[in-house]
C-alpha cells in the first residue's frame, strides 16, 4: 500500500489537496441552523419515532429525535431560547396537571 504522501505527490492525484471540492467540511458547517419556528421538531411527539431495527434488520435502539439533533441545529439566539422555552412548557404542563387533578378531587 502506499502512503498518503506518495498518493498526493503522484501527478495524476495532486489536484485533489488543493481542490477545495475534496476538503472535509468544518463542523461549524456540517450542520443546517434550524430557526425558531421549526424547534418544536426536537421535543414534539409527532417527531419522535422509535426504531427497533435498522435498515439491514439488525436490532438497534434509537429514535428519530437522534438524527434530528445529528443533522440539525438551531441558531444560536435560538438556541438559548429554546432551553427557556423548554422550561417554560415544562411548568405549564406541571401547572395543567395540578389543576385537572384539583378539578377532578372537587367532584
Amino acid at each position: 500500500m502506499s502512503s498518503q504522501e506518495e498518493i498526493l505527490s503522484d501527478g495524476r492525484f495532486s489536484c485533489v489537496a488543493r481542490d477545495p471540492r475534496f476538503w472535509e467540511m468544518p463542523e461549524k458547517e456540517r450542520k443546517v441552523k434550524i430557526d425558531k419556528r421549526f424547534r418544536a421538531m426536537f421535543h414534539d411527539k409527532k417527531f419522535k419515532l422509535r426504531y427497533t431495527v435498522d435498515k439491514r434488520g439488525r436490532p438497534v435502539n434509537y429514535t428519530s429525535t437522534e438524527n434530528l439533533r445529528k443533522f440539525y441545529a438551531l441558531s444560536e439566539s435560538d438556541s438559548d431560547l429554546s432551553e427557556s422555552d423548554s422550561k417554560e412548557l415544562t411548568v405549564k404542563k406541571k401547572k395543567k396537571k395540578e389543576a385537572k387533578g384539583k378539578r377532578e378531587a372537587d367532584s
